[in-house]
């Protein structure tokens, strides 16, 4: 059985595959967002996008921030080879809203913004809005949850080398005109 730290070491890069392949998703795959979310009504980068890259002994990181920022530097890094190792995003399911950051090598999820809940005017309504705030926060995680089920699926398959690769990179290679 291998150390805690080594297999962590050892396969924190599914966790940066998982969000660049997210975000190749999230671009030109959004049917497979809704397997994981049937209410989902979009699910979008937000306001931070950390890419890093690892060659010959040497790290590059590029971090992009801003509601309007643009991608092209993310684009560019992702042509050099880069992968993304942390992702802010914006989930929109029925009439609410939630807004996270996923960090890829321990899928870790920050800072948090669920929908808000309603108003607790007496001591009854607390339960109640404990509850709802549980449902919230478990609605995220259970969308995480499901979408790097469906990412290992994939990439356990034969076809990942064959097809999934060669398509997200025709996606790299053709967002440098947009």
């Amino acid at each position: 059985m291998l150390d805690v730290a080594v297999s962590y070491n050892r396969y924190k890069f599914l966790g940066y595959e998982f969000l660049t392949w997210l975000w190749f998703v999230m671009e030109k795959r959004q049917e497979m967002l809704r397997k994981a979310d049937p209410d989902l009504l979009s699910l979008e980068i937000g306001n931070r996008i950390m890419l890093e890259n690892h060659r010959n002994n040497s790290e590059e990181s590029i971090t992009i921030l801003g509601d309007q920022a643009g991608l092209e530097e993310g684009t560019l890094s992702l042509r050099k080879g880069a992968l993304v190792t942390e992702l802010n995003l914006v989930y929109k399911s029925g009439s609410h809203e939630w807004r996270f950051s996923i960090k890829g090598e321990s899928l870790h999820l920050s800072g948090l913004k669920t929908p808000q809940t309603g108003p607790v005017e007496n001591k009854e309504d607390l339960e109640g809005a404990l509850l709802e705030k549980v449902f919230l926060y478990e609605k995220a995680l259970a969308l995480v949850r499901n979408l790097y089920k469906q990412f290992i699926r994939l990439r356990l398959e034969p076809k990942w080398g064959k097809e999934s690769v060669p398509q997200i990179r025709k996606w790299i290679l053709s967002r440098q005109n947009s």
